[in-house]
């Protein structure tokens, strides 16, 4: 079963995060970040990974420690739970609409992180929570994950559907590329031999 529990604890944030890759898309978020558990659910919900995360931050500084730290622990989770990617599609994308926003997001679980995010937020806050915050989740994620990550918001001008779409397209291109290859059963997808 492709399944991971991880743990971190820094000075900054303990977090533990379970993840189950052939789940059902259920989810349990305690991180006391309202709007960020609302786009963590929309990466449960359209990757169809069981999550569940807890986290306990120093959020009365500000919510960057612990979504950061959220991104980095949740990759390290979908690392762990994949295991040699032997048998995987490697590579996911989705373009996902809501309303008047439109965002595309294209992964390749590589063994390299880098991210490349383009999204001109139309706020600099939704509620509480600072738009630029989802830059650093997903830099979090994508160095621990070790995947490349593009993200373009193509338009929109309500911040919410901005952050909804690129949250609910990510989660869909992350189902594809973990999704088990049935003509790839026990070879890895690289002409490299590593991934």
């Amino acid at each position: 079963m492709r399944t991971a529990n991880i743990e971190r604890n820094t000075l900054e944030t303990q977090i533990q995060v379970t993840v189950n890759l052939d789940g059902t898309g259920k989810a349990d978020f305690n991180t006391g970040v309202p709007f960020f558990e609302h786009m963590l659910d929309q990466i449960a919900r359209h990757s169809m990974i069981d999550i569940t995360i807890n986290a306990n931050g120093d959020n009365h500084i500000d919510d960057h420690h612990t979504v950061e730290d959220v991104g980095i622990a949740l990759g390290q989770a979908i690392t762990k739970a994949v295991g040699d990617k032997k048998g995987i599609t490697r590579y996911g994308h989705a373009y996902v609409p809501l309303d008047e926003a439109l965002s595309r997001v294209v992964i390749d679980l590589s063994g390299r992180p880098g991210l490349e995010f383009n999204c001109d937020f139309t706020r600099e806050q939704i509620g509480t929570f600072e738009t630029q915050l989802v830059l650093e989740f997903f830099q979090g994620f994508v160095n621990h994950a070790h995947a490349s990550l593009h993200i373009d918001n193509i338009r929109g001008y309500n911040a919410h559907h901005q952050a909804e779409t690129i949250f609910k397209a990510f989660g869909r291109a992350l189902r594809m590329a973990l999704t088990p290859d049935e003509r790839m059963a026990g070879i890895l997808p690289s002409t490299k031999g590593m991934l």
